[in-house]
């Protein structure tokens, strides 16, 4: 009798752990992956596979790992948010009597680890949630009975190198070993991984109806943590601080997470690209650039503002964001599908190059990559630097494609200019949603213009108002 009561309390539990309530109702649809694969599957050769593997969990810190983020491309096909999986989609129907055209290897599901480290779909929840028809569990992919030498071409992404020996036959590392095995695959097909990156690609550039609502308000909400930072911006803010107010907003409009590392530097850190320390514990009388954006259910923005701290900018860096504002107004009017692609940083290049001769600060045209060293555009969705097909001058911008436009200047301590333009920071960055003959801003919430950047820093925010105790 009391063995019954135990097993039924362990039933009841598990029953327990894999209900939720209050989940958002905003999730990428079980159809709208069922169509992702589907137009996958269009695009590839005859009698051929295509193979996608979860990605890895990393270590944090001896044996806690960081929060795991799935491959976007096994998100994409799939919606499938965890670990230790792999996805087939066979070009033709498989099997006999029964036939399938995809097959999805899952985590099983597990009681006790359930209540260590959370709900795991499983089988049957990848069925009702997810729409597979043919799922197993990932211990089964070992043993499945397929024969990848009889298919012409097996596509399939980079796989990992550095990923721990396998502790079971269906861990990730599981997983790959038996995929190597099956397939005979001794060294990476180079032919399979660009045919898998031509097809992702391909796909992910030009944005669905139901990627574009996300991207709207994924952006809308990094919109509104940039404006209220603008607003709560002092002399004596710190760094953290102001993360720490985009990262709040981000969460209380449900974000999950923001799309990159956060960069929010003051001065001569806003001169830095991809600063991340975020510790400078004053800002004084000196520019903000911050370049942070919400993770909205995997859709990332995109969005850099440069605020003066006091307020008010100075007329040195007052001169500089007009130039940078100048030059991204000058790419805008080219944005729509058609364009070179390249040709959106070739307008940023020249409008930046004239301006900063200009002002005295270089001479030659050829030197405004010293202060302008990096491109004006990059895909943007499930990655920050999304997929997209880039293949030289030929390029063409594309309707609902979704490219940033961010020019900057950056004049570090010691440049050789005048030591007035030193520690200058600006960029300015929007998202930007092509259309077929012009475009809309994603991020127009968020003020360009010095003037309206000096109108909302003399707002007050209820950030302002927070009192904490000293420690």
């Amino acid at each position: 009798m009391k063995q019954l009561v135990v097993l039924f309390a362990v039933l009841f539990s598990f029953s327990q752990i894999h209900s939720q309530e209050n989940l958002p109702t905003d999730y990428l649809s079980k159809e709208f992956h069922k169509g992702r694969r589907e137009a996958f599957r269009a695009l590839m050769p005859a009698n051929s596979v295509a193979v996608v593997f979860s990605y890895p969990e990393r270590i944090f810190s001896r044996d806690v790992n960081y929060i795991y983020h799935q491959n976007p491309d096994m998100y994409y096909l799939t919606g499938y948010k965890e670990p230790d999986a792999v996805l087939l989609i066979f070009k033709e129907s498989q099997g006999m009597g029964e036939t399938y055209n995809e097959v999805l290897f899952v985590r099983e599901r597990n009681a006790a680890r359930e209540m260590w480290t959370g709900r795991r779909l499983g089988v049957e929840g990848a069925k009702s949630k997810l729409g597979f028809t043919t799922v197993y569990n990932g211990k089964d992919f070992k043993d499945f009975a397929i024969d990848f030498k009889k298919f012409d071409k097996i596509i399939y992404d980079q796989l990992p190198t550095d990923l721990e020996s396998s502790r079971n036959d269906f861990d990730l590392a599981g997983l790959f070993k038996s995929f190597k095995t099956k397939a005979g695959i001794t060294t990476e097909d180079k032919n399979s991984t660009e045919s898998f990156a031509d097809i992702t690609n391909t796909l992910r550039e030009i944005k669905t109806p139901e990627e574009l609502e996300l991207m709207r308000k994924t952006v809308k909400l990094s919109c509104i943590a940039h404006n209220e930072v603008m607003k709560a911006v002092g002399p004596d803010m710190s760094e953290n601080e102001a993360e720490g107010i985009h990262s709040y907003i981000h969460r209380r409009y449900g974000s999950e997470d923001e799309g990159y590392p956060p960069i929010v530097g003051v001065g001569a850190n806003g001169c830095i690209l991809h600063y991340e320390e975020n510790n400078s514990t004053k800002m004084e009388n000196q520019l903000l650039l911050m370049d942070v954006g919400s993770e909205y259910h995997g859709y990332s923005a995109d969005v850099t503002r440069t605020v003066p701290a006091n307020g008010k900018f100075t007329e040195e860096q007052k001169a500089i964001y007009q130039l940078v504002y100048d030059a991204q107004e000058a790419v805008f009017k080219i944005c729509k599908e058609g364009t070179p692609l390249i040709d959106l940083n070739t307008t940023a290049k020249d409008v930046l190059a004239k301006g900063l001769i200009k002002l005295g600060i270089i001479t030659d045209p050829k030197d405004v990559r010293l202060y302008y060293p990096h491109s004006c555009s990059h895909f943007l969705g499930l990655d920050v630097h999304d997929k997209g097909n880039f293949k030289g001058p030929q390029t063409l911008i594309k309707e609902n494609m979704i490219l940033t436009v961010e020019p900057g200047i950056y004049i570090p301590a010691n440049s050789k200019c005048d030591k007035k333009w030193w520690n200058i920071g600006v960029r300015i960055e929007d998202d930007i949603l092509m259309l077929k003959d012009s475009y809309e801003n994603l991020s127009a919430e968020s003020p360009r213009k010095w003037q309206d950047v000096e109108a909302l820093a003399k707002q007050k925010s209820t950030f302002n108002e927070m009192k904490f105790p000293k420690i």
